[in-house]
């Protein structure tokens, strides 16, 4: 089934909006420029801003936001464009704006990443943006802590596909291939990866993140971004993307999330097996009937032949 185009929904004024997700009701966006302070907009459907969530810590480069089922927000604070960068961090800030900071660490050096992922049980996966080669997906190997570094640990890798969509920065194949931003369902049961271009997504059947990521993706493009950097899903499935650039729009696809779900069975299923032993008596029924009913049919045949012996003899006395 080929995906609807994206519809525009209503212009946003942040200049730098890196990461956005939603609950339904409001939007939640984010900017990547820093000011000292981590600030997240509230915004309404129609893109005005309702009210900001303040959170005291002063991030370096947030790049994308996640909401977990909770309502808890995570704010993924590893942009780092020159790669020098010791430690990169996520934020999880609540609805009031109290926040706690997890810094984490690569095992294999620095990488920029502008891509965060929660899946079903709030697990925090980042995805790096690697200009050569595959993405690289890690996750926190031991449980996250305020206090200490936090290893990660590489569980994935992806490659997408160079298209012919347009937009993007760069103007080329790249910004095809780049991952740029990432979403999941609230439920863990579907989650995209964006491009300046285009979102992928991927049925998470049995809420193991790293094992759907491995399957083939639902493509779907997002022509003519400026700079796509944000994608979400609302609660309903419908996929939300939007652009750096002050006025670009949040725009929309409906019912995206089911293009990455399994198609209803079209054949009748067989009967239950119960159903199949109830028809069993019944087909013994009418054999045991029949096997009643031999008797009587011996007494009818006999008495014909015994007609039949009659005549005969009363033929052979005439003749």
């Amino acid at each position: 089934m080929i995906p609807p185009p994206p519809v525009d929904v209503c212009p946003v004024a942040m200049q730098e909006l890196s990461g956005l997700t939603s609950d339904g009701k409001q939007f939640y966006a984010v900017s990547d420029s820093d000011n000292g302070t981590l600030r997240i907009q509230v915004l309404g459907r129609d893109c005005v801003v309702k009210r900001t969530i303040t959170a005291p810590v002063d991030p370096f480069d947030v790049e994308d936001l996640a909401m977990a089922p909770d309502g808890t927000l995570w704010a993924s604070d590893t942009g780092d464009n020159n790669k020098s960068r010791a430690t990169v961090a996520l934020h999880k800030v609540s609805p009031s704006g109290a926040v706690e900071r997890f810094r984490v660490t690569y095992p294999d050096g620095k990488h920029d990443a502008e891509a965060l992922l929660l899946d079903k049980s709030g697990t925090p996966y980042i995805v790096t943006k690697e200009p050569l080669g595959s993405a690289l997906i890690y996750r926190p190997a031991a449980p996250l802590r305020t206090d200490v570094s936090v290893p990660l640990e590489q569980v994935a890798r992806i490659s997408l596909a160079t298209t012919d969509t347009p937009g993007g920065p760069l103007e080329g194949s790249l910004d095809t291939r780049l991952v740029t931003g990432a979403a999941s369902m609230r439920d863990g049961s579907v989650v995209a990866l964006r491009t300046y271009t285009e979102a992928y997504l991927f049925r998470v059947p049995d809420g193991d993140l790293v094992k759907a990521l491995s399957g083939d993706p639902v493509r779907v493009p997002l022509p003519n971004e400026p700079q796509g950097e944000a994608i979400a899903f609302d609660p309903d499935g419908t996929l939300l993307s939007a652009s750096e650039g002050a006025g670009t729009p949040i725009r929309s696809v409906a019912g995206a999330a089911a293009l990455a779900k399994p198609a209803a069975p079209t054949t009748t299923a067989p009967p239950p097996a119960a159903e199949q032993q109830q028809a069993a008596p019944s087909d013994t029924a009418t054999t045991s009937s029949s096997w009643q009913n031999w008797p009587l049919a011996l007494t009818l045949g006999g008495l014909v032949l015994a007609v039949a012996l009659v005549i005969g003899l009363r033929r052979r006395r005439r003749a």
